[in-house]
């Protein structure tokens, strides 16, 4: 898969940008990205992504933060170092998504499209006015590429090679909308900004950050494996596709949960599951009654069962979820691969609620 990597060769070569152009255009094509927005590699996967859109967009008027998981919860602590004037945080439990309708499209705003330490998603876009005055700044990783996303309700897209295509970590993409572009260009931030966050010179675009010219030096086998990935995400059937794969399994997740009185899901309302990172919840209750440590650990002790039988690694919730199952059902998963592993989850629980109550 990597023998035509370009080892040994500058990323700056002719034929190292080339390779970089081809992951931006192969990955606007495949999204429907429009002409006018643009595209580019940045360093830090999706983490640097989104830091260098608050940094550089953030202060010129308030800012709504909505935060129902982990990674929201960063970019609202992220955000609080800047010392913004006017900030509002949305915040709710793991399972619930804040009240989409308080956003203020006068405002800015900053969200996840998909919790994944949660396994919440926002259903649509519907909640963002088409009129805004503020900036949409969307966190779009482990959505995109497996969820469509409504291109004219956003001003800012951040996601990484990783998560739904699969690919090597390390290196984010940032898309800008015109908007987003006209407010770098006439705003200029009161802090400073960290040369890798830097998208502007002297009041314009640094347009060279979006045509492939990366501000550092990227792995050009992660290029490959970024190319393999967008080629294959072509051969199943482009953006349509992915989609249909990752809700298939999803489905299959569901329909399996339905008959099942152990667990449910940890989303409140159905519209909301992710069809990436579905989260579930343990209700039988001997182990609601455990302490959260303990909760905590049972879990834990099961997967590990999981894991030395082979039958499926890293499904514990995120360490700050509450205690249960993260099964991925991205688009790089196979059904089949899903439906294998629904057995192996219940025997996984017969054998650890065994074991605990014997204990």
């Amino acid at each position: 898969m990597l023998e035509t990597a370009l080892v040994g060769r500058s990323h700056r070569s002719g034929v190292g940008l080339a390779r970089l152009v081809e992951v931006i255009d192969r990955s606007r094509a495949i999204l429907g990205i429009p002409a006018d927005w643009r595209v580019g590699i940045v360093a830090g996967s999706d983490t640097g992504a989104i830091e260098i859109a608050m940094w550089s967009l953030l202060g010129a008027r308030g800012v709504d933060m909505l935060a129902w998981e982990n990674f929201g919860e960063g970019w609202v602590a992220d955000v609080a170092q800047l010392k913004l004037a006017d900030v509002r945080v949305m915040h709710v439990p793991y399972g619930q998504l804040p009240d989409l309708s308080r956003v203020d499209p006068a405002r800015d705003v900053v969200f996840p499209w998909n919790g994944t330490t949660s396994g919440v998603r926002v259903p649509n876009g519907d909640w963002i006015a088409a009129d805004r005055r503020g900036l949409a700044i969307c966190d779009a990783t482990s959505a995109i590429f497996a969820m469509r996303l409504p291109w004219d309700k956003l001003d800012v897209a951040t996601w990484s090679w990783q998560k739904s295509l699969g690919g090597e970590g390390g290196h984010g993409m940032l898309a800008l909308s015109p908007r987003a572009v006209e407010r770098l260009e006439s705003y200029t931030p009161p802090w400073p900004l960290p040369k890798l966050f830097r998208l502007t010179a002297k009041g314009k675009l640094i347009e060279g950050v979006f045509r492939g010219e990366t501000i550092n030096t990227p792995s050009m086998l992660c290029v490959e494996d970024a190319l393999d990935s967008l080629k294959w995400a072509e051969s199943v059937g482009g953006l349509d596709g992915l989609i249909g794969r990752s809700e298939r399994n999803l489905a299959a997740l569901l329909e399996w949960v339905e008959t099942r009185s152990w667990l449910d899901p940890l989303p409140e309302d159905p519209a909301t599951i992710s069809c990436t990172s579905p989260q579930f919840k343990i209700i039988e209750p001997w182990f609601t009654r455990l302490s959260a440590e303990e909760r905590f650990h049972t879990v834990r002790a099961m997967t590990r069962r999981l894991e030395q039988e082979g039958a499926a690694f890293d499904i514990a919730s995120h360490r700050a979820s509450p205690p249960g199952l993260r099964i991925w059902s991205g688009p790089t998963v196979e059904t089949a691969d899903i439906q294998a592993l629904l057995p192996w989850l219940d025997w996984a629980w017969d054998e650890q609620r065994r074991s605990t109550k014997a204990a």
